[in-house]
């Protein structure tokens, strides 16, 4: 749980410093820093939806292995 704590602080100081350096605005670049690792957490909820569902159907058809599925 340490890792995964230490890399979100991690992925929110890259994204913020990268928004302020290209914007040069340190609010923007907060904002950025709040938001985005947020919309990406929905996101990956729904990614996951789909090759579970993916994964699923390929069962169901007894089609190949897993192993794209497992990258």
């Amino acid at each position: 749980m340490i890792k995964t704590a230490s890399f979100g602080v991690m992925h929110i100081v890259v994204a913020f410093l990268v928004v302020w350096a290209m914007t040069g605005d340190w609010m923007i670049g907060g904002a950025v820093a709040l938001v985005e690792p947020l919309v990406n957490t929905v996101a990956y909820h729904f990614h996951e939806k789909v090759w579970l569902r993916i994964r699923d159907r390929k069962g169901r058809e007894g089609g190949g292995s897993d192993d794209m599925l497992a990258a």
